[in-house]
């Protein structure tokens, strides 16, 4: 009989499947069960089946401007429901830490005068915005979705790598990636209890009409993105879509007197949330870029006034610094007066000269990361750079100190991957999606795995190589009498509609909806403009970093 993973060799990351050779963890006994007989040839054919089906139904991403189909391989990544419950608490923990920290920084500072956080810290940061000082959100709530990417260490314990609370994307690969595993390895599903991830848009949903201003009884919620050729384009088509609102873009939005208005085929509307996907230096001319052709003006006032909420809110990435990510651990303790449930990776701060030294002596043993990077770009791992690479490295260090972090190197957990024909061992990281809409912040089971393709890579973003997992997370509650196999596993058909409080994607048709349906997910082919505002508007759509700089 094939064995399918008889030549397969653990490498130097914690294997998350097998405890040693040949010897699966309990979480993946029945994966693995069901694998080991198939042939590579049988394993090859249902991964050729799920890269085609995302090829047709347009699940791709832009990578140097070329539009390809988003890597999903064909064997999960499975977590137990012991190991989520620390990953939910924590990151619930890790939000609530953060939403603390914004209202404060925007509003009395105590954090900058109690000492906590060097002010310094906090105003040379590139995303601080002084324009949203005093901007209070209806419901108090600033971050409405985070994402915080997690690593498994070298004994396999949780780490966070670094916080998103921007505009985070992914999460649409994580709910087309469990439809489409659903089809090519229905056996697995059907012997196997796994959380469901298709409840998010209604969550979303939820978060945003509970963030819209005081007094609205039915809010009218729209997803703002930069066009069809921002790299994200299919993300924001879809949630708008799953949600049952409008998917608009800035020359659709007017404001005036501080109120926000969608031109529609039957008159302006009123708009009450705007859950934005451009970057804040895009977002309104009057305040920030007066060139940004993506964004509405005089959006922010109408934001001031509380006449319209923007998810997430503006000034944001300041708590993506990867400088203010090494005082996290401490904001926790400050704000909820607990201990953070994940650590932190072992993170220099290289403003302190002795500390620099001691870098820059070690490069070639470190991780360097610009503290406003995103998407992988910018990261140099020491023991992989040339000598010319470190010679560089080390002058960009010192002339801006405080524009870098250096970590250990973290051997991340690897899980079988198909590479060719074989499973080979590849890293992987973590990112769970969280929404937070006032009174709880809930935590997606499961989250966007990304896996590092090329052999010895640790780089595991989208735009540097890298693919995507399936992430499987166990539930704990043994089933109920009467409940089939697997009627937990099967995703909730894809169809249009505003979700109700309770009610999965797919319900009624959408408000206000244009006579020709539910924006597509696939993106529409503009046709050809050579005008120079069209230029522009395209020119900004890819600059656009949040989403256009493929941050997943």
């Amino acid at each position: 009989m094939a064995d399918l993973f008889e030549d397969y060799r653990l490498g130097p990351g914690w294997d998350e499947m097998f405890s040693e050779a040949g010897v699966p963890r309990e979480t993946y006994e029945a994966l693995h069960a069901t694998l080991q007989p198939l042939s590579s040839a049988e394993l090859g054919g249902r991964a050729e089946v799920l890269a085609r089906a995302f090829l047709d139904q347009g699940i791709t991403f832009a990578l140097k401007g070329v539009e390809r189909p988003f890597p999903l391989d064909i064997v999960p990544r499975i977590i137990s429901a012991d190991q989520w419950r620390v990953v939910e608490a924590g990151v619930a923990q890790r939000v609530r830490a953060l939403e603390a920290f914004l209202a404060d920084i925007y509003g009395p500072a105590q954090v900058l005068a109690d000492r906590v956080v060097p002010r310094r810290v906090v105003v040379t940061s590139a995303h601080f915005h002084r324009e949203a000082a005093g901007i209070v959100p209806p419901n108090g709530v600033r971050v409405h979705v985070a994402g915080v990417d997690l690593i498994r260490d070298e004994v396999g314990a949780f780490r966070v790598l670094e916080d998103n609370v921007r505009v985070p994307s992914g999460v649409s690969y994580v709910m087309e990636n469990r439809r489409a595993m659903a089809n090519v390895l229905p056996e697995v599903f059907a012997a196997t209890r796994i959380q469901p991830v298709d409840s998010y848009p209604g969550q979303l949903l939820r978060a945003l009409r509970a963030a819209a201003p005081a007094g609205t009884a039915d809010p009218t919620v729209v997803v703002l993105t930069p066009g069809v050729h921002n790299s994200a384009y299919f993300e924001h088509a879809l949630l708008a879509r799953e949600m049952g609102v409008e998917l608009v873009e800035g020359r659709d939005l007017v404001c005036v007197d501080n109120e926000v208005a969608m031109r529609t085929t039957a008159g302006e509307q009123r708009v009450d949330v705007i859950y934005r996907r451009i970057d804040d230096e895009f977002l309104d001319p009057v305040h920030f870029r007066a060139d940004s052709v993506l964004g509405v003006a005089g959006l922010l006032n109408a934001a001031r006034a509380g006449r319209v909420t923007i998810a997430n809110a503006v000034g944001n990435g300041v708590a993506d610094d990867k400088l203010l990510y090494t005082y996290v651990p401490e904001l926790v303790r400050y704000y909820l007066g607990e201990e953070p449930i994940l650590p932190n990776v072992e993170t220099y701060r290289l403003e302190d000269p002795d500390v620099l030294d001691h870098v820059l002596d070690r490069l070639d043993q470190l991780v360097l990361k610009p503290v406003d990077g995103s998407g992988g770009a910018g990261i140099v791992i020491g023991s992989q750079a040339t000598d010319e690479q470190l010679a560089g490295l080390r002058e960009q260090v010192r002339r801006d100190p405080r524009g870098w972090i250096a970590q250990r190197e973290v051997a991340l957990s690897m899980v079988p991957t198909l590479v060719g024909n074989r499973l080979r061992a590849r890293h992987v990281d973590l990112r769970p999606f969280a929404v937070n809409d006032g009174q709880q912040v809930r935590v997606l089971p499961g989250g966007l795995t990304r896996v590092a393709l090329p052999e010895g890579a640790l780089v595991v973003n989208s735009s540097q190589g890298g693919g995507s997992k399936d992430t499987w997370v166990l539930a704990a509650a043994p089933r109920g009498a009467g409940e089939p196999a697997g009627a937990t596993l099967v995703p909730t058909p894809r169809g249009g509609g505003t979700l109700a409080l309770d009610e999965p994607a797919g319900g009624r048709p959408a408000q206000n909806e244009p006579a020709g349906g539910a924006p597509p997910t696939r993106r529409p082919d503009p046709g050809p403009d050579a005008s120079p505002v069209a230029a522009q508007q395209q020119q900004q759509q890819q600059a656009s970093r949040l989403d256009g700089g493929t941050p997943c």
